[in-house]
């Protein structure tokens, strides 16, 4: 069976996952094969959109680990289209308020509570539906939107976000945020670090699960800031990318070799 995402959130245990940015099955077989628990599909920055990303959920769901898929901006339509395909979990991006982030949530609920929509011939459901009630009450189960708060107006608004039900985890992106506040990308400046311990801080204190994406190509320094967030409550942890770790495995040979 498919490593669960909700199950991974919720444990005690470190868990280890990465973006995949690369449209190749393969990339996502070397992924599982290799330790990690989970990838996230990335469908905002990836070249490539939703038939591609199923396919790369099913890659996942064969080398036994879970699939979430960050989408192009908060939609209740790419939301809803990903979770029928049966990617169980979506990362919402540029998370910024409390009413984004409900709009998020009822986007992985049906109506009357909720925005998805209701079709009895999705990939979630086996693309054929026969008992609505038993698969609606299993699918909001295991379902869910995770924020990725990653902006000065997201910063200013956390306490407000932290207070939405529903969100199965919330995610602080530090490089957009230095973008965001000037930084050009300095994701190590003492004001990005210190607006984000104090999210992870508020997001723990509200019950809210945490995934931390950690970019350092260097292993040392991704163990030491594991370390660092670990400390603050953190468990699950999105490694780097597949460009950056393969990126850095060819510069690690030719840069030995030449």
């Amino acid at each position: 069976m498919t490593r669960d995402l909700k199950a991974i959130l919720s444990s005690e245990d470190v868990s280890l996952g990465t973006w995949s940015q690369i449209a190749a099955p393969e990339m996502i077989d070397l992924i599982g094969l290799n330790g990690f628990s989970f990838t996230i599909i990335d469908c905002e920055h990836g070249s490539f959109g939703l038939e591609t990303a199923e396919n790369l959920a099913r890659a996942a769901d064969a080398n036994n680990i879970a699939a979430a898929l960050r989408v192009a901006r908060n939609d209740p339509v790419e939301i809803m289209k990903a979770l029928d395909a049966g990617i169980r979990h979506v990362v919402v991006p540029n998370m910024e308020t409390a009413d984004e982030a409900q709009q998020a949530v009822a986007a992985t609920r049906f109506g009357p509570e909720g925005l998805r929509g209701a079709c009895p011939c999705c990939r979630s459901g086996g693309h054929f539906i026969r008992n609505w009630q038993d698969y609606v009450a299993e699918e909001e189960a295991r379902v869910g939107a995770i924020g990725l708060v990653e902006t000065v107006e997201g910063v200013r608004n956390i306490a407000e976000i932290c207070k939405t039900k529903g969100l199965a985890a919330l995610m602080f992106g530090a490089f957009d945020l230095s973008v965001s506040m000037g930084l050009n990308g300095n994701w190590r400046h003492e004001r990005v670090q210190t607006a984000v311990c104090d999210m992870v801080d508020r997001a723990i204190d509200a019950g809210h699960p945490v995934v931390m994406p950690v970019f350092s190509p260097d292993p040392e320094e991704c163990r030491a800031l594991m370390d660092d967030w670990r400390g603050r409550g953190v468990r699950t942890f999105v490694i780097g990318s597949d460009k950056i770790i393969v990126a850095n495995a060819f510069h690690h040979w030719t840069s030995r070799l030449s």
